[in-house]
């Protein structure tokens, strides 16, 4: 990783930390630095996101299946070739310091399996994944609930890494900067590793327009999936996605 100010002429190198609850290699939250992302799938969420990682000032690569597909191409077209590239799901996920899950469920274990657990050893993986099921149409329904959940399924599919389970319970259109008369929406997060949510609260998500609300370990991602079908739900009912969550404090 680089810190974002120039030094001589040239990005400087910054010493890497690590600590009880800290990611080996990621700096401290925080500080101002650049980070390479590696997202699989490339889908309208996965670009999203990374046009959002690329605006702060980070270098993205996108995964896919096929990385020379058109709209990949037109995707890095939009952006620096610096900044922006595309990928095998190996190919992405070996890229990227942190790593962003944004595939639909019923493709989730094959991408994992194609990108090799080992490349997401000791990263910080952004779990975006619902467990949708579509096969008695529209609205869906979860495939997974109460006793188990997408968030947790992938944290024991990535035993090594550090899972923070966000950016589920709203559409991808509000996921960067999100503008609403009320203020700030919340962006509830979870997963078992402190320092990770730390970095994903402080350099990603604040970053973004986001308050964050952190509910705990990964097993919280049993109440963000459901909330993200109430917003789907909605979404349903009036035609639209320009709604969000926020919690009200006291």
């Amino acid at each position: 990783m680089k810190q974002s100010g120039k030094t001589n002429g040239n990005q400087a190198n910054i010493k890497t930390h690590e600590g009880k609850n800290q990611c080996k290699g990621y700096k401290l939250a925080g500080e101002n630095y650049i980070m390479k992302i590696g997202i699989l799938g490339s889908g309208d969420v996965g670009q999203k996101l990374a046009d959002g990682f690329i605006e702060i000032g980070h270098q993205v690569k996108i995964g896919s299946r096929d990385p020379n597909q058109p709209k990949l191409t037109e995707w890095i077209g939009k952006h620096d070739k610096e900044k922006a590239s595309a990928g095998t799901f190996a190919d992405t996920a070996s890229f990227g310091e942190l790593v962003v899950l944004a595939t639909l469920w019923t493709g989730t274990a094959d991408a994992i399996q194609l990108a090799d657990s080992r490349n997401f050893a000791k990263k910080i993986v952004i779990d975006v994944t619902n467990p949708l099921d579509f096969s008695k149409g529209m609205p869906p329904r979860l495939a997974l609930g109460h006793i188990d959940s997408a968030g947790e399924t992938v944290q024991r599919m990535l035993p090594d890494s550090k899972v923070v389970k966000a950016f589920n319970i709203v559409g991808n259109p509000h996921m960067i900067h999100p503008d609403f008369p009320g203020g700030k929406p919340t962006m509830f997060i979870c997963g078992n590793d402190e320092g990770a949510k730390k970095i994903v609260t402080e350099d990603i998500l604040s970053k973004f327009g986001w308050d964050t609300i952190d509910i705990g370990g990964i097993e919280g991602s049993r109440l963000l999936e459901p909330i993200a079908l109430l917003w789907i739900l909605q979404y349903f009912r009036t035609g639209n996605g320009n709604h969000a969550f926020k919690l009200l404090q006291k």
